[in-house]
């Protein structure tokens, strides 16, 4: 397990899991803008996906990704990937502004779309996205990696499947992050190409929220952002939090920061507390502070006890697989579209209504 004190260049690895023959399922991969890429990269290889072409606009930028990825071919443009027949999948880590324009011509040249999140950042862009998939049949799935890449929040939604802790009550989500400062481009302090911090980093907790529990709607009940410290870039917001009831009674709260600071041994103290009727699980996804530098450590208690569980290595990453099979079959298993779409929804929203704090 590696030491995960880079947020935005961690990329996860598993093990070698693959649901596909050798060049069975080709991927092309156009904006290398957040290495978040890395990590999606990882997981479709893993699973025995093929990287083939790469395009970015910036020669350094592929010329890396090709020297890391064994085999992967420099495109000239993103239309040389668009427009090649064997591409199944585009994969893509461009900027937040920039994903859903690409997404809809990946589908409309009849390929699946993987896009980092968030998938698309305006209402807008979300009306179009559901209409061109719609319309072309066609998939557009999103790199929640705090769920998805995360074997001790695997491992939970398994448990919460086996009704390890009764009915869900409550969901707590915590994603607090690393600045980083010297080391993100402009573009990472405007709301305008970022989204705002309930939509670029809420995403994943209100995903989970969904998904844990067992939810397809929710009401953002309120919903805060500011920039407290950091007056010096004007457009950027370096605090959120929201409030939310889920259409099945179920309460959620989430809090979202990039206050992590230099000493802990990962790039944030990512954790997730689901309550039960029966019990409760908390999820330690990254680091168990001052006890463990490597993450996946999940609690579960009941009542049947107390029970530390070591995720990591034990149940993988399956999201990966399935999203290939998915795109092969046309079938609906990794992920449901609707919940991917309604996760980025509810963003948008609890970001448009926030207060503004400080």
């Amino acid at each position: 397990m590696q030491i995960k004190s880079d947020g935005q260049n961690y990329a996860p690895k598993g093990k070698e899991r693959p649901v596909c023959g050798k060049g069975e399922f080709p991927v092309g991969i156009i904006g290398l803008d957040h290495g978040h890429i890395f990590g999606m990269s990882n997981g479709l290889m893993e699973a025995g996906a093929s990287l083939s072409l790469v395009y970015d606009p910036d020669p350094a930028k592929v010329a890396a990704y090709c020297q890391r990825y064994e085999g992967v071919k420099a495109a000239r443009c993103k239309e040389e990937i668009l427009e090649n027949d064997h591409i199944r999948l585009i994969m893509s880590a461009s900027v937040p502004d920039e994903r859903c324009r690409l997404g809809i011509e990946a589908m409309e040249h009849g390929k699946d779309y993987f896009a980092d999140k968030p998938p698309l950042i305006t209402e807008e862009q979300l009306s179009l996205a559901r209409e061109a998939v719609k319309r072309t049949n066609r998939k557009y799935a999103v790199y929640y990696s705090e769920r998805r890449h995360v074997e001790a929040a695997v491992y939970a939604q398994k448990l919460l499947e086996e009704k390890a802790i009764g009915d869900i009550i409550c969901i707590n989500g915590f994603g607090p992050h690393r600045l980083s400062l010297p080391t993100r481009p402009d573009w990472f302090f405007d709301k305008k190409r970022y989204g705002g911090i309930l939509v670029d980093i809420g995403c994943h907790q209100i995903e989970q929220m969904l998904v844990y529990a067992g939810a397809k709607d929710a009401v953002i009940e309120k919903s805060r952002t500011g920039n407290l410290k950091h007056k010096e870039y004007p457009g950027f917001e370096d605090f959120g939090d929201m409030m939310l009831t889920c259409d099945n009674g179920v309460a959620a709260y989430g809090r979202l920061d990039w206050f992590t600071p230099d000493g802990l041994g990962a790039w944030g103290d990512g954790r997730t507390i689901i309550v039960g009727s029966d019990g409760y699980i908390e999820i330690r996804k990254y680091i168990d502070v001052a006890n463990d530098k490597e993450g996946d450590h999940l609690y579960l208690v009941n009542h049947e006890g107390e029970r530390h569980i070591r995720a990591a290595g034990q149940i993988g990453f399956p999201f990966f697989g399935q999203l290939i099979r998915d795109c092969l079959d046309r079938t609906d298993n990794a992920y449901d579209q609707e919940t991917e779409f309604k996760a980025i929804e509810l963003a948008i929203r609890a970001q448009t209504m926030a207060n503004v704090i400080g």
